[in-house]
């Protein structure tokens, strides 16, 4: 397991130097070291905000676009960053793209103190970046001077996306903050506007065109939703809902105070939190079920699947206490997990 481990650091410390490519000819970049991409990249995001006109365009040709994608899911969502790694070069730059562009739709919305007015007007500017990503490259656009717009860009250019995913991901973080889910369907529905748009869209990135894929991308996003909305109880406010469903708290009478409490005491709380939990299980199970009918290349984009899994079984084995030690921080067995995962085409 440890060599695994160590292996899998060398990987990660070899890719971050080697698989962005250049913006407009699609080679390699000059190789760098691991710390030496990152500050590289601060530098040119200082340089490109001082430049004007072309500025946005030079700072491309260095690949400065593509670099700060990277940056930010590493930075806001390590965990798919390190799967992401594990995708096909070909597919890396693009699953970035659209990775980054999902963060800062989440981080628009995030935070104890954002106005609802101030999250509205956030969304609406990313939904109609949108719009401004599918036009044609003659018709100049604020996209080309935010830089994980003119990724987006660049990936719908070369790829073909359905931009109705790409606006689920924005009108799914519509829903209100301090709004309750009523039932499990309706929290189900809400992870797949959320995340299985998401892996739709990877999906297409890779040219994959099969009606039992989806099927298995939708259950897969339904689980991981559900296992982050989970994970991101103990960290939310009071003044946010928590996402266990209004029927299961009326189910076992327990109201929210006491799930964001959630004392190792709390039978009623554990309950709750289990039936959440296997509800994200049993969608877990039925995309795995569809393993053998995925290509090689799907299953990794499907290495999600291994994140949440290790969180769901860290829960259960901490009888469902979301404040547990093993559930709040960072699984540092899930490199290991998931190279192995890599190698054996497994999701």
């Amino acid at each position: 397991m440890f060599r695994e481990k160590a292996q899998m650091r060398r990987l990660v410390r070899n890719w971050n130097c080697r698989l962005l490519l250049n913006a407009k000819s699609g080679q390699e970049i000059v190789q760098t070291g691991y710390a030496g991409v990152h500050q590289q990249a601060k530098s040119e995001s200082e340089s490109c905000a001082q430049e004007k006109g072309g500025g946005a365009r030079a700072a491309d040709k260095n690949g400065y676009a593509a670099k700060h994608c990277m940056s930010l899911v590493e930075k806001y969502d390590h965990e798919n960053y390190l799967c992401t790694l594990l995708l096909p070069r070909e597919l890396r730059r693009a699953a970035f793209a659209l990775r980054a562009f999902n963060v800062e739709v989440s981080r628009s919305v995030s935070g104890h103190q954002i106005e609802p007015q101030i999250a509205r007007m956030r969304l609406k500017f990313w939904h109609d970046s949108i719009d401004k990503c599918f036009e044609a490259e003659t018709q100049r656009s604020y996209a080309e001077d935010q830089p994980v717009l003119r990724e987006l860009k660049h990936t719908v250019g070369s790829r073909k996306l359905n931009k109705v995913y790409l606006r689920r991901l924005v009108t799914a973080r519509e829903r209100p903050a301090s709004q309750g889910f009523e039932s499990i369907r309706e929290l189900e529905e809400y992870a797949e506007q959320a995340f299985s748009s998401l892996l739709l869209l990877l999906l297409e990135v890779g040219g994959v065109r099969d009606l039992q894929v989806d099927h298995a991308a939708s259950h897969l996003g339904k689980a991981q939703g559900i296992a982050t909305m989970l994970r991101a109880i103990p960290l939310a406010g009071r003044q946010q809902a928590v996402c266990v469903p209004l029927e299961v708290l009326v189910r076992h009478g327990v109201s929210q105070e006491r799930i964001i409490r959630s004392k190792s005491d709390d039978k009623g709380v554990e309950e709750c939190i289990f039936e959440v939990a296997s509800a994200a299980n049993t969608h877990l199970k039925l995309a795995r079920q569809l393993h053998e009918q995925v290509s090689p290349q799907v299953r990794k984009i499907f290495l999600s699947a291994v994140a949440t899994d290790a969180y769901l079984e860290r829960l259960r084995r901490a009888n469902f206490l979301l404040t547990h030690k093993s559930c709040v921080g960072r699984d540092s067995l899930l490199p290991a997990r998931l190279f192995w995962k890599s190698l054996l085409n497994r999701y």
